[in-house]
């Protein structure tokens, strides 16, 4: 009988450095992405470390509010191995983008699971969450999270039927950045049966637009998730083309939560989109 238990428990997971097993269920987990956070409340699990840029008001409240205080790893780009190593954690949850580097000095400290989140598409936040669901020994959980989800995402695309354009764009002061259909935006946008603009650069998830290619790129809707409080497209309204771009014409420029629709992805930041856009196209 113990032996069908230890069988139980022992899961392996591809991730992208290769095979990871785990034969014990995690309770000290450091999360280095806010994506990781979101898996992990769906499922009901609470990390004792995160990497949230030293801002809780970074992370989703309906992500802070199903999971309990945790302590600060530092940055996301650079979280502090000190930091992480003080608290004993026994699983590190990485990005395969921005913790390469750091993976082997991570695995010193803890086993580490190493999975796409910066960069990544929604059909891949789904396969992430599910890898941390068998990770943490919820797979179970996670795969009726998962389900729920997309029951939910499948009604509310059925309350939306524009054919308009949309395209999601970060924006500061020093430049816009449309998210692409190969972008986490973009993949829920297209999920729930909406279309953005054809875009040159097809398969790059974030492209960086001067205001002759936003007018090119000329979508129904524009929605802005702004890191500034003043930002280049406040300057471009002053452009004498300003006029031709269609957002202009039909006051489609909307303002949205940046950290609602780029920074914190996973199925509570997709559904809070899908909300977003109901309220947004159904006025």
């Amino acid at each position: 009988m113990l032996n069908s238990t230890v069988a139980a428990q022992t899961r392996t997971i591809v991730d992208e450095h290769g095979s990871f097993t785990l034969n014990t269920t995690p309770t000290r987990i450091v999360v280095l992405e806010y994506s990781f956070i979101d898996a992990l409340a769906s499922v009901g699990v609470s990390p004792i470390g995160v990497a949230d840029d030293k801002d809780i008001e970074r992370i989703l409240p309906e992500v802070r509010a199903l999971v309990n205080p945790w302590t600060s790893v530092g940055m996301r780009p650079q979280p502090s191995l000190e930091a992480i190593a003080a608290l004993k954690p026994d699983l590190i949850i990485a990005d395969a983008e921005r913790h390469s580097t750091v993976y082997s000095d991570l695995r010193t400290i803890a086993p580490t699971l190493l999975l796409k989140s910066r960069g990544e598409t929604y059909q891949e936040n789904l396969t992430s969450a599910l890898k941390i669901g068998i990770a943490v020994n919820k797979q179970s959980q996670m795969e009726a999270r998962i389900a729920q989800h997309k029951t939910k995402m499948a009604a509310l695309k059925k309350t939306l039927s524009s054919t308009d354009t949309i395209q999601f764009a970060v924006v500061t002061d020093k430049g816009m950045w449309l998210h692409g259909p190969d972008s986490y935006a973009g993949g829920v946008i297209h999920a729930l049966g909406l279309q953005g603009p054809k875009m040159a650069n097809q398969g790059k998830a974030y492209l960086e637009v001067s205001f002759e290619q936003l007018l090119k790129v000329n979508p129904d809707w524009l929605l802005l998730g702004p890191y500034k409080t003043h930002t280049v497209y406040d300057d471009w309204q002053t452009h004498p083309l300003s006029q031709l771009l269609t957002v202009s014409q039909k006051q489609q420029a909307i303002v949205v939560s940046p950290q609602l629709w780029s920074l914190n992805r996973g199925m509570l930041a997709a559904e809070g989109i899908a909300q977003n856009l109901q309220t947004i196209l159904t006025k």
